[in-house]
């Protein structure tokens, strides 16, 4: 199957992709081929995957680009191509230092197969003097090098990066085609993969955890019955901590490796033994790799958040969807019973005053008010006494 057959929904994209794949073996020229990308799109849009899909389909060594077939498709959607690196930060920001490495490996030569290609998965994450470093290297890149940079929106970095780049928007992709890829790929029942697609709300990457995972399913069903529960401050309170220690712990589970390994490593990689004493020429070292774990676990934490903020916010579309008559598809329709309650005990404005706690909540989480405190104020909110106030 074509490497771009798991792009949903993306048909546009796909045939733009396509045609620069061909357009990349017409002849050695730079005028064959665009040597910067910018891959823009909401959360979930498949941003990540179409970048993989190109790179795939310009190391494929098969008689159609992107076969999905050959060595060349395989070891780049397994992460394993020589000539192609991925990068994707698990800390806040991406650094000067991790950018002026991926700079430095650019001038280096293919050696495997027809191009190198750096894919920034979140180029969103780069400041502005981090981008700086970045942008001779896509304004004069070397004959055969591929820069893709992923980002939510083209407003995300600098006019002159996009000004140098080519841009591929993607779209929310319809729920059926989530489903239908789910369905497809993963071997999912259809009537369970559409309803992990609509309460995804397309994102094909949640749809597919939600879908796979039974305790990914748990902890979103958990985190809705929270907020629907809330009666006082009590409940807000209680619920409040339940859902910044599901965030904790499923951050905590997608980090990679720990702390005390990563150290451990870098001793081994300067021959110091375990119990040996610690050079002070080492110290700072290890310093920036217990720094680096604190930015990953942080920016875990949060993203999680953010996704429960999310569910819940779509939650109380659904409600408001209800009380106003909508005649639209629930995003939670497995809570179709308990949004119907609900709808019926509360008011739109109220509704509406609800879904602004979420929004507010979310802003105070990306400003770095304390992830608890914002979540409580925000649980606080959907007190029905919090109206009469």
């Amino acid at each position: 199957m074509s490497v771009f057959g798991e792009l949903a929904g993306q048909a546009v994209v796909r045939e733009q992709l396509e045609r620069a794949a061909v357009a990349s073996r017409a002849d050695g020229s730079n005028s064959a081929m665009s040597q910067a990308w910018l891959f823009t799109g909401p959360p979930g849009s498949g941003r990540s995957n179409a970048a993989r899909a190109l790179a795939a389909a310009l190391e494929c060594t098969g008689p159609v680009p992107g076969c999905g077939e050959c060595s060349g498709c395989r070891t780049v959607l397994a992460g394993n191509h020589p000539d192609v690196e991925i990068v994707a930060t698990q800390g806040v920001t991406i650094t000067v230092d991790q950018t002026r490495s991926l700079v430095g490996g650019s001038y280096v030569a293919p050696g495997v197969g027809r191009w190198r290609v750096i894919i920034v998965e979140d180029a969103d994450r780069m400041a502005e003097r981090t981008t700086n470093v970045l942008l001779k290297a896509i304004e004069e890149p070397p004959p055969t090098t591929i820069w893709i940079l992923c980002t939510p929106s083209p407003e995300d970095v600098m006019q002159t990066i996009r000004s140098r780049c080519r841009n591929v928007n993607l779209v929310v992709p319809a729920a059926e085609d989530v489903a239908e890829l789910v369905v497809r790929r993963d071997g999912v029942a259809p009537e369970v993969a559409i309803v992990a697609a609509r309460a995804a709300q397309s994102h094909i990457g949640r749809a597919r955890a939600l879908a796979l995972d039974p305790e990914a399913g748990e902890q979103r069903r958990a985190t809705l019955r929270s907020a629907l529960s809330v009666r006082g401050a009590g409940d807000a309170i209680i619920g409040a901590q339940r859902i910044v220690n599901v965030a904790v712990t499923v951050a905590g589970s997608k980090r990679g490796s720990s702390k005390e390994e990563d150290i451990a490593e870098l001793k081994r990689a300067l021959g110091i033994e375990d119990a040996a004493r610690v050079p002070p020429a080492v110290r700072a070292q290890i310093r920036e790799v217990e720094e680096e774990h604190k930015r990953r676990a942080t920016r875990a934490k949060r993203d999680e958040l953010d996704r429960a903020m999310v569910d819940i916010l779509s939650l109380f579309r659904d409600v408001l969807t209800v009380q106003l008559g909508a005649d639209v598809e629930l995003v939670n329709a497995d809570f179709a019973h308990e949004i119907e309650a609900f709808a019926g005990s509360s008011t739109p404005d109220q509704s509406v005053q609800r879904m602004d706690a979420i929004a507010q909540a979310r802003r105070r989480l990306s400003g770095n008010v304390d992830p608890l405190l914002a979540v409580e104020a925000m649980m606080m909110a959907f007190r029905p006494q919090a109206f009469r106030e």
